[in-house]
């Protein structure tokens, strides 16, 4: 099967919990306008907000903003989460149901078809890639 038409759109917020819903629909907007629903958007959308929310609660650099890029590339749906503290590297912790909090990337190990991060000049980008159905990329 060809690969999809590339697109992408991008948006920042500000680093505080407040606005993490704000991004979560922001990326379900993205994804309607690209007539992209059903699970595959339900499972976007939920990485999506569990990136955020980790560069919020964990990035050490006051005033900071989060930016959220959503890319149509290749064969599926590239989500990237950046943030400007670069020292701090995300970690999958095991997937303990006794813990409270620190499951997030065992989230997004789960919903995508893989993830991973990057150091960039200025900023830390996490990222998912989310096939679509019927495609492999």
């Amino acid at each position: 099967m060809p690969a999809l038409t590339p697109r992408s759109d991008s948006f920042r917020i500000p680093k505080r919990g407040r606005h993490v819903p704000e991004a979560r629909a922001h990326v379900r907007r993205i994804l309607k306008d690209w007539t992209l629903d059903g699970e595959l958007a339900d499972d976007i959308a939920t990485v999506a907000t569990e990136l955020v929310t980790n560069a919020v609660r964990h990035c050490r650099v006051t005033l900071a903003e989060v930016e959220v890029v959503v890319s149509v590339r290749g064969c599926g749906v590239l989500v990237e989460v950046s943030d400007p503290d670069k020292g701090r590297v995300p970690t999958q912790r095991s997937g303990d149901a006794e813990r409270n909090g620190g499951r997030s990337l065992v989230l997004v190990a789960g919903l995508s078809e893989r993830w991973g991060h990057e150091a960039r000049p200025f900023t830390k980008c996490v990222w998912a890639y989310f096939v679509m159905p019927g495609r492999e990329g």
